[in-house]
């Protein structure tokens, strides 16, 4: 359990320094090989409550995606083509799990995330997630909002075409607070969003006529109509958040649960072999999930060990129930309060 929580997303020590704490702190001399079977073993005892936990977070009515680089040897051979590893990450409240796979396509996306998913998915506007519905997409306003700054930062007319999306897009975060704030009711909000949507996609529109004329072309305002039109094609997915009660504008929280592997990566450079990839990924869900929760990862992990090693079955990672606390009976009448004799 120490070498698993050790070697994990938290404390991303490589097996040179877990093997130095080892024999620092408890006078044990332990191989790198050994480091690595006890990673497989601590991996093979996660297996069960990771799974439990994607059907768990599949079973949402929304969902965080998102997916960042991290890459996979082929110490074992399992990617003998070299190819770029990715670490994705699909999060509901309380619970993330994670997964490395060597590609970045909408199969992965699709297996992970649940083809006969009903809920709403997070996302940047990646084409891995246009298999979905609009219906069923929260486009990120954070990603949208760098691209259209970084438009407008390319001067003339793609700066005409991008300053007015973004004025309209501080005046709606500006109604969105309100509402978060309790100042501005949802209905409002819908009412107001409607006039500034009709005028944010008659931008859209404008900017899209040039398509055709700047095919092929590697200018920057080529560069700006083609985002311009990308944006166009998933619209209605930009205003869900509007709509319907629980959903987020951007897609923060996928990101902010992957930086724990994104600083991983930059200090490991990766998994080494496929057995490597899947004790990153079954850690990672464990560690961020029990923070999350509030949850001791160590007394997790000594606990999913010692239920692996006797055949018994491991902790979950779903959140616990909260107890409710018992009603408080209304007090009686006077009248009935009294005992009679």
């Amino acid at each position: 359990g120490l070498v698993g929580l050790l070697s994990s997303g938290e404390h991303r020590q490589s097996h040179s320094m877990v093997k130095s704490l080892l024999s620092i702190l408890f006078d044990l001399e332990v191989s790198r090989s050994s480091i690595n079977r006890m990673r497989t073993h601590v991996s093979d005892a996660l297996c069960g409550p990771v799974e439990e936990a994607l059907s768990y977070v599949q079973s949402q009515a929304s969902v965080h995606s998102d997916e960042t680089s991290f890459a996979q040897r082929n110490r074992d051979g399992a990617n003998p083509d070299h190819r770029k590893g990715w670490l994705w990450v699909l999060a509901a409240p309380l619970v993330m799990v994670f997964c490395v796979s060597l590609s970045r396509s909408q199969a992965v996306a699709k297996e992970l995330i649940g083809e006969t998913f009903s809920g709403i998915v997070h996302s940047d506007r990646y084409s891995a997630y246009n298999w979905l519905d609009v219906s069923q997409r929260q486009v990120c306003w954070a990603h949208l909002k760098r691209d259209l700054i970084k438009i407008s930062e390319r001067g003339g007319a793609s700066k005409e075409m991008a300053e007015p999306l973004l004025a309209r897009q501080r005046r709606l975060f500006r109604w969105w607070h309100r509402v978060r704030a309790g100042t501005m009711s949802r209905d409002q909000c819908i009412e107001a969003v409607e006039h500034l949507r009709r005028g944010f996609k008659e931008v859209l529109k404008e900017a899209c006529e040039f398509e055709a004329s700047v095919t092929g072309e590697k200018s920057p305002f080529a560069k700006s109509v083609r985002s311009l039109c990308e944006i166009l094609k998933v619209e209605a997915a930009l205003w869900t958040f509007v709509y319907t009660p629980g959903v987020e504008p951007t897609n923060n929280d996928a990101e902010r649960y992957l930086r724990s592997g994104v600083i991983w990566r930059g200090t490991s450079y990766g998994s080494q072999s496929k057995k490597g990839s899947e004790f990153v990924e079954r850690i990672l869900t464990v560690t961020t999930s029990l923070k999350a929760q509030g949850r001791n990862s160590w007394d997790y992990l000594s606990e999913a060990i010692r239920a692996n090693r006797l055949g018994l079955l491991a902790p979950s990672l779903l959140p616990i129930p909260q107890p409710q606390p018992l009603p408080i009976p209304l007090a009686l009448p006077a009248a009935q309060s009294l005992v009679t004799t």
